[in-house]
């Protein structure tokens, strides 16, 4: 197994950890989570860069990558729902869902549907929105580092709804233009 496919296992694990840490309850729970979950993050960046870079893209990659993605997203998402509402994340995850099941539909045709542009930028910034809320707990299990308990909840509330917005956004056109692009998979023979 490559580089790239060894950061791409890594993530699935760090996931099951950054979940883990949130679901139990402790005093650096949040902190812990928010650490392995932007570990997670940079790992999604560097196995592709590696696997373009290096020549390393394979079909498991292909697969696995946006696969994994999808599982580190929607753990999060399901984990900080008391946060952000429940129906963005039912859009969010219900997105991935349908592109995932529209990629095992591919693959039965031996076709492999690598991500696009788009659907990075959409998994940037839901990855930006979910490391926003859990860098405001997190800065809560310091009490704040400083900063009053009143000014952490006005931030959240000032930026969180825009940030959950465009992530919001971005999923639904990347999804249906991912899906209208590969329309042609969809029709029945």
């Amino acid at each position: 197994m490559n580089l790239p496919n060894r950061l791409t296992v890594a993530r699935f694990f760090l996931t099951l950890g950054f979940v883990a840490a949130l679901s139990v309850p402790w005093r650096f729970g949040n902190t812990v989570a928010l650490a392995l979950f932007i570990v997670g993050s940079v790992t999604d960046y560097a196995d592709g860069y590696i696997a373009r870079r290096r020549g390393l893209v394979t079909d498991f990659g292909k697969l696995m990558d946006p696969l994994v993605d999808k599982i580190m997203i929607t753990g999060a998402f399901i984990c900080l729902t008391p946060d952000i509402p429940a129906w963005a994340v039912v859009v969010i995850i219900s997105r991935e869902f349908l592109i995932t099941g529209l990629r095992l539909l591919a693959a039965s045709k031996g076709t492999v549907l690598p991500a696009e542009a788009l659907g990075k930028h959409k998994t940037g910034w839901q990855i930006a929105t979910v490391i926003f809320f859990l860098l405001i707990p997190a800065l809560r299990e310091f009490n704040g580092l400083g900063v009053p308990s009143a000014l952490l909840d006005q931030v959240q509330a000032r930026l969180g709804n825009p940030l959950i917005g465009v992530a919001l956004g971005l999923t639904l056109y990347s999804g249906i233009g991912y899906l209208w692009k590969n329309r042609e998979l969809l029709k029945t023979q």
